[in-house]
């Protein structure tokens, strides 16, 4: 009974300290009936004790009331203060673009699909894409897949990134593919050498470094243009090596940062190209390509990471030389989830081809396709990261944000069931079958039934806790007494669904229930996500992101079986995606993927 009143005490708190008013009574009965929907079966008694709690609350100043739930339920006020930051944004939005010109706002996205999208690329595709909608405009995804050496293209990665931008809600408009493009960009670099703003360098790179770090022009600079396009179609032809000569885009010499001094726009490269083969033998850099590329295609704005302002300085030159106007950029600082510290999509792919990781879909893994196995909505990705906005500040955020975005979400919809892990059996003194009424959401009147014979299976983290004579609420079905614990026995005492406060209420897997495994993406041993019954209490944690893989082995009711490919809640354990049912000699087995 105490802690029915502690919990009546916290949610009487947290709508008076939410709405600045009074408690209503009705808003704290349906979030005790919610929780725990047996306790309807005492109404009455639950309606006068709901009372008595806000009467004695009444009294209190919002000073107080805040106080008071800040000491008892601190989750409480952390979860009205994102309460809070959700409606500013969805008031505020994104900020709006500088000059934006209405419909003539194009975006871009440009990857480079050395492997799939991973949460900082799903950043990009959806601020892009917002900005798109907000101006009625034009999305781009443009894959900068020019550098088959050091940043080698995933062949699959092109569709997984269309499929990712789909699934995100950003279809793009156009798709563009610039190593499909390379013979629109070689004009761009014959009018720069015709100008005298671009020379054929054939300075070894030591050599250069030299001449760059002492603020010198190298030789080949004051060539003339004949000669240099001479060069120009030497290389194009495969007459010199790799590394033998290279296009420079003239800029400033004595600049006081060496990066911006004559840079690299073409370079030789023999070898193939995942997607083109060998069709070419002299690629364009990044930053030649992506400026020359967002000129043809219209460009508007550009969302750029602060690491990247350099780029903008050098393609800047470029512009000048050809007299075009470049396009407006805002800059953005680094985004650190704090579960994956530092990652790159060149060693996730090093790690997933030593088979340290299943796939790029492995449930460890940062990347959208992951998320997406595990069960995380779309909707809530794309709110998590227009929440965190245009800055040039360096942000750290935690998964738990994306899990309290998700949460609203799939909570509504997704049914209930029982998992128990690591099962230990447990024989029911009467012998009789049963046959469980439980509820398949607690928002709704809506049955499943649970089929089973006197013996029943617990998760050994609850039969750890159990001692003789002790007695426990098997949810939905009886109440019983222990009798032992080697082997566990127990007697019922009670068909009825009538619950006691102080007595433990936990699931169990029937007679005949089904092998459930469970991928997670943590390495720590299983803790229940909730809080645990009174007398079984379990610590609260969230999954931390490890090396390690975990498979929560354990039994399930049979109807989990029916729910291939939805989130679905099983109780006291966490929100799981269902990935494959199996039929097999020894019986059912399903696969799910934890979510949160």
């Amino acid at each position: 009974m105490e802690e029915i009143r502690a919990k009546i005490r916290k949610y009487a708190l947290q709508n008076a300290v939410r709405y600045e008013n009074s408690p209503k009574m009705d808003a704290v009965l349906k979030k005790m009936l919610a929780e725990d929907p047996e306790l309807r079966k005492d109404a009455k008694v639950l309606s006068t004790l709901v009372e008595e709690e806000i009467k004695s609350i009444v009294s209190l100043s919002k000073e107080e009331r805040l106080e008071e739930l800040a000491k008892i339920a601190p989750e409480l006020i952390e979860e009205l203060t994102a309460k809070e930051r959700e409606t500013k944004r969805v008031e505020i939005g994104l900020p709006e673009l500088p000059y934006a010109r209405g419909e003539e706002v194009v975006m871009r996205f440009a990857p480079n699909p050395n492997g799939p999208a991973t949460l900082g690329s799903a950043r990009g595709i959806i601020l892009n894409s917002e900005y798109a909608r907000m101006y009625k405009g034009e999305f781009i995804l443009r894959f900068d897949d020019t550098d088959p050496l050091l940043k080698r293209p995933l062949l699959e990665a092109y569709d997984w990134y269309l499929e990712d931008c789909v699934w995100l809600d950003a279809e793009p408009d156009e798709v563009i593919v610039a190593s499909e493009r390379i013979e629109l960009y070689y004009p761009f670099a014959e009018e720069l050498i015709k100008k005298g703003a671009a020379y054929v360098c054939l300075c070894p790179a030591e050599t250069f470094k030299t001449y760059k770090e002492q603020k010198l022009p190298c030789p080949h600079r004051s060539v003339g243009v004949t000669e240099n396009m001479d060069c120009w179609e030497k290389m194009l032809s495969g007459v010199y090596e790799e590394k033998e000569a290279v296009l420079r885009i003239k800029t400033d010499m004595a600049s006081a940062d060496s990066a911006l001094r004559d840079w690299v726009a073409f370079r030789i490269l023999k070898r193939e190209h995942p997607l083109v083969g060998d069709r070419y033998l002299l690629w364009p850099t990044l930053d030649f390509e992506s400026a020359i590329e967002d000129h043809l295609l219209g460009i508007t704005h550009i969302l750029r990471g602060k690491d990247l302002i350099k780029s903008e300085l050098k393609q800047r030159f470029l512009y000048d030389h050809l007299g075009w106007n470049y396009p407006i950029t805002m800059l953005w600082g680094k985004i650190k989830v704090q579960e994956f510290g530092k990652f790159s999509t060149s060693e996730l792919r090093r790690r997933i081809e030593g088979g340290e990781y299943e796939g790029w879909d492995d449930p460890r893994l940062p990347t959208v396709r992951a998320l997406r196995r595990r069960g995380f909505q779309p909707e809530a990705i794309r709110k998590f990261f227009i929440s965190t906005s245009i800055t040039q500040t360096d942000i750290a955020v935690s998964m738990k944000n994306l899990y309290a975005e998700n949460r609203k979400m799939v909570d509504a919809t997704a049914l209930r069931y029982f998992f128990v892990r690591n099962p230990a059996k447990m024989k029911l003194e009467d012998g009789q079958s049963f046959v469980a009424q439980a509820l398949k959401h607690p928002s709704r009147e809506e049955f499943r039934e649970i089929k089973t014979g006197n013996i029943i299976y617990l998760s050994s983290d609850d039969t750890a806790k159990l001692n003789v004579r002790q007695k426990l609420r098997l949810k939905y079905l009886c109440t019983v007494e222990i009798v032992s614990t080697e082997p566990l026995v127990a007697k019922v005492i009670e068909r009825e669904t009538q619950q006691i406060a102080e007595m433990p209420v936990i699931q169990w897997a029937p007679t005949d229930g089904i092998r459930v495994l469970v991928k997670r993406p943590d390495e720590s041993p299983y803790r229940a996500c909730g809080k645990a019954p009174p007398g079984l209490a379990g610590a609260r944690a969230e999954p931390v992101m490890g090396r390690s893989p975990t498979m929560d082995e354990g039994l399930g009711e049979p109807l989990i079986a029916t729910e291939l490919w939805n989130v679905v809640q099983f109780e006291r354990y966490g929100f799981v995606r269902i990935d494959s049912v199996v039929e097999k000699e020894t019986g059912t087995e399903v696969v799910a993927y934890f979510t949160h």
